[in-house]
Order: structure tokens, then sequence, then C-alpha cells
């Protein structure tokens, strides 16, 4: 009877162990998307200076980001066609945007299931001294293969001053599980100014 009960217990503990070290295995990665170290498709257009280009990424995926009308969307795929198929290439903020060139992969082990990165969103209503748009900031969490691609999560990075880590706990707790095309993406934190910027319609 000790004995079984022994056994019982170095079995719970091995589970529980088990289960820790899977909650522990979840980290971040990063990659560029820096000019320098992507592939440019093509020429940059003539009429607006559009460009394309695909950049490395983690876990056998691409990083595609295309620019028009001073506009960036970003997708991610096993070839760059894939990556221009998936949801994520047909989502537009209505503002002037970018993205900022560092990719952060956050990853089960080996396995990248979403990504966060920084955009700045440009705010009309609040020039500069040249009377440009300035910018705002805002994070966003994208989930990754298998599935479809697209965004989960944003997360205002003034209005929240811990936004990083917001990102990573919404990337973590919602990206697997997400549906492209059902969910509602998720507004996380504290909404500002890029998050109002973000979801105008």
């Amino acid at each position: 009877m000790i004995r079984t009960t022994t056994a019982c217990i170095a079995v719970l503990l091995t589970c529980t162990g088990l289960e820790s070290a899977a909650a522990q295995s979840l980290g971040s990665t990063y990659t560029s998307t820096a000019p320098k170290t992507c592939r440019q498709i093509g020429k940059p257009s003539e009429l607006d200076g559009s460009t394309t280009r695909v950049c490395p990424g983690k876990g056998g995926l691409i990083v595609l980001i295309a620019e028009d009308d001073l506009r960036e969307i970003v997708s991610f795929g096993r070839s760059r066609k894939m990556a221009a198929e998936e949801p994520a290439a047909q989502t537009w903020f209505g503002p002037f945007n970018s993205s900022e060139t560092t990719v952060e992969w956050r990853a089960a082990g080996t396995k990248p299931f979403a990504i966060i990165q920084r955009w700045h969103i440009a705010d009309n209503n609040d020039p500069d001294k040249k009377g440009r748009p300035n910018t705002k900031a805002m994070l966003v969490v994208t989930r990754l293969p298998p599935g479809p691609v697209c965004h989960v999560a944003y997360v205002d990075a003034i209005a929240n001053p811990d936004a990083n880590e917001l990102a990573r706990k919404a990337a973590d707790e919602f990206a697997r599980s997400f549906t492209c095309g059902k969910d509602e993406v998720k507004i996380i934190g504290n909404r500002g100014r890029a998050v109002e910027l973000a979801t105008m319609r």
C-alpha cells in the first residue's frame, strides 16, 4: 500500500513537473525586417514608390511586407504566395502607417505560434511643426500557422506602460485558439489614441 501511494505521488509530481516545464518553454526570439536583411520583389513603383519585400523568419516561415500609399501590410507564410493569401495580407489600417523592423516571435519550445510587432499610426489631428502628422505607437499580435494568419490583439503602447508584457500575455493566451474571420480582434489594456486610429472605420 505504501509503495503504491509512493508511486502515485511520484507520478503526480512527474506530471506536475512536465506541465511546469511546458509552461516555462514559452519564450521569445527576434528577427529583423530591415531592407538590408530582406529581398526586394521587383522595383519600387514609379507612381508612388510602393515596395514589396520578403524577409527571413522563424520555424520555416517568411515575412512578407508590402507598402502602398504610405500604408503597410505584414503577413507570414511558408512562401511569398502563401503569405499573400493570408487574412493578414488583406488587413489595412486607414491612416498612414508603418511597422518597425523588429519582429518578436512567441514560441512554445521551437515552434512559433504568434508574432508581436510595433506599428506607428499617423494622427492627422496631431501635426508637428512642419504640419506632418505625428504617429502613435501600437503593438500588434498576429497568430501564425497552423491555421490562418491574422491579427489577434492590439495594445496601445502609450496608454499602457507595460505594453510589451501585455502583448506577450495576449499572444500566449489567445493566439493559438483565435479563429480568424470569426473572433474579433481584442483590445488589450487601456485604449489609447493609437488603437482609436487603428480601428477607425
